[in-house]
C-alpha cells in the first residue's frame, strides 16, 4: 500500500487532475459566453472605450468631410488690368465670372506682389498694356502672363492651367464666325460625376475609424489587463487559449460593426455620400477587415504588455500606415515602386478600395473577392502569431 502511494506521489498524475487538464483543452461554449460577458461589461464600464468607439469616429468623419478637401474652388488670385480696351476688360470679367477663382482686380502688378509673397493670393494674371495689339497680331505670342506661387505645386498647376483655359474659352467665344472644330470632346465622369472629394474621402475615413477601433483599442485594452495582472488570472483558469482570445475579441468585433453602421449612416444621411452597393456587402467587408485589425491589436498587446508602448506601436504600425499608404489620401500609383510593394502588406489598402467601390460603384465582387482574400490572409497571419505568443506566456 505504501509503495503504491509513493509511486503515485512520485510520478503519476491523480485521475481528477488529469480529467481537469483534459477538460481545459476542450472548447467550452459556456466558458466562452462567460468570458464574452465579462469583457462586454468591462468595455461598457470603461468610458475611454465608448469614447474611442463612438465619439472619435464622429469627430474624424466630420473633419474629413468638411475640414479636409481635395476640391480646388475659389482659389484667390489677382488680375492685373493694365489695358483699358474693351477686349481686356472682357477678359478680366471672364476671370471674375468663374466659380473656381476668387479674383482681386488691381491696376498695377506691384499691388499683388506682396499679397502673393504673404500667401494671401496664390498667383496673378497680367493683362498687358499692348493686349489689343497682341490680340490682333498674326504672330503667335502669349496674350497674358500668369505668375503662381510654386510653394504649393498642385494649386500652382491648377491656377496656370485654369487661367489658360479661361483665355482659350474667352478667345473661342470671340471667334463666333469661325467654322466649328471637327472634333468635340465631352468628358463623362463615372461613379462621382460632381468630382466631389468628400465622396471619396468619407468612405476612406470609415476605414481609418475601423483601424482605430480594431487595432488601437484592442491593443490598449488587452495591454491594460497585462499591466493590472488580471490577464494572468484569466490564464490560470481552465479556459483554453482559443476561448480567451475569442472572448477578448468578440465584444470589440461587435463594437466595430456597430461603429461601422453609425459611420455609414452619417456618410449617407449627413454627408450625402451615396451607397450604391448593398448594406450586406458593406457589413461583410467590414467584418472581414476587422479580422486583421483585431489580430494586429491582439498581437501588439501580447508582445508589449504595456499601454504606453502598445499605443505607440499601434500608432506606427496600424494607424499611420493605414492613413498614408492605403490610398486614402495619396494615390498608390504615384508612390515609388518600393513603397507600392509595402502597401500590399497594409490591410487598409484593400478595405479603402472596397469601401470606395461599394459606396460609389456598387457590388462589384470582382473587386471585393481579391481584397477579401488578402485581408483574411493577413488577419490569419496575425492571429497565428498572437496565439503563439499567448501560448508561450502560458507556459513561461
Amino acid at each position: 500500500m505504501n509503495s503504491e502511494t509513493n509511486k503515485t506521489s512520485a510520478g503519476a498524475v491523480p485521475r481528477g487532475q488529469a480529467n481537469r487538464e483534459q477538460a481545459s483543452h476542450k472548447f467550452d461554449g459556456r466558458r466562452l459566453l462567460a468570458l464574452v460577458h465579462k469583457e462586454s461589461l468591462q468595455a461598457i464600464r470603461d468610458p475611454s472605450t465608448i469614447l474611442i468607439a463612438f465619439v472619435l469616429p464622429v469627430v474624424l468623419l466630420f473633419l474629413f468631410a468638411y475640414a479636409v478637401s481635395l476640391d480646388v474652388r475659389e482659389v484667390r488670385i489677382g488680375v492685373v488690368l493694365e489695358s483699358d480696351t474693351a477686349s481686356a476688360q472682357s477678359l478680366a470679367a471672364a476671370f471674375a465670372g468663374t466659380r473656381y477663382l476668387k479674383v482681386t482686380p488691381v491696376r498695377d502688378r506691384r499691388e499683388v506682389t506682396d499679397l502673393v509673397v504673404s500667401g494671401k493670393l496664390r498667383g496673378f494674371v497680367v493683362i498687358p498694356q499692348d493686349f489689343e495689339r497682341r490680340l490682333a497680331s498674326f504672330v503667335a505670342q502669349p496674350l497674358v502672363q500668369v505668375i503662381t506661387d510654386g510653394s504649393q505645386p498642385n494649386t500652382a498647376n491648377f491656377v496656370a492651367n485654369y487661367a489658360q483655359g479661361v483665355v482659350q474659352t474667352w478667345g473661342a467665344g470671340r471667334r463666333a464666325s469661325a467654322p466649328p472644330a471637327p472634333i468635340r470632346l465631352e468628358p463623362r465622369y463615372w461613379f462621382n460625376a460632381e468630382l466631389e472629394s468628400r465622396r471619396a474621402l468619407v468612405p476612406g475615413a470609415i476605414a481609418i475609424v475601423m483601424t482605430i477601433i480594431g487595432t488601437m483599442l484592442t491593443a490598449l485594452v488587452v495591454a491594460r489587463e497585462w499591466e493590472r495582472g488580471t490577464m494572468e488570472a484569466i490564464m490560470s483558469t481552465p479556459a483554453s487559449v482559443a476561448e480567451i482570445l475569442i472572448g477578448k475579441l468578440l465584444p470589440y468585433f461587435i463594437l466595430g460593426m456597430l461603429a461601422t453602421l453609425a459611420s455609414a449612416a452619417l456618410a449617407i444621411f449627413v454627408f450625402d455620400v451615396p451607397l450604391r452597393g448593398s448594406l450586406l456587402s458593406l457589413l461583410t467587408l467590414s467584418a472581414v477587415f476587422l479580422i486583421p485589425a483585431l489580430g494586429q491589436g491582439l498581437l501588439i498587446s501580447a508582445v508589449t504588455k504595456n499601454q504606453f508602448l502598445a499605443s505607440q506601436v499601434a500608432l506606427f504600425s496600424g494607424f499611420l500606415p493605414s492613413f498614408l499608404l492605403s490610398g486614402f489620401l495619396f494615390e498608390i500609383d504615384a508612390m515609388p515602386t518600393a513603397i507600392q510593394a509595402i502597401t500590399y502588406l497594409i490591410p487598409a489598402r484593400y478595405f479603402v478600395a472596397s469601401l470606395q467601390t461599394v459606396f460609389l460603384a456598387g457590388d462589384v465582387w470582382a473587386v471585393f473577392l481579391p481584397n477579401v482574400a488578402a485581408m483574411m490572409a493577413i488577419g490569419g497571419f496575425f492571429f497565428v502569431i498572437a496565439k503563439h505568443k499567448t501560448r508561450k506566456n502560458l507556459e513561461f
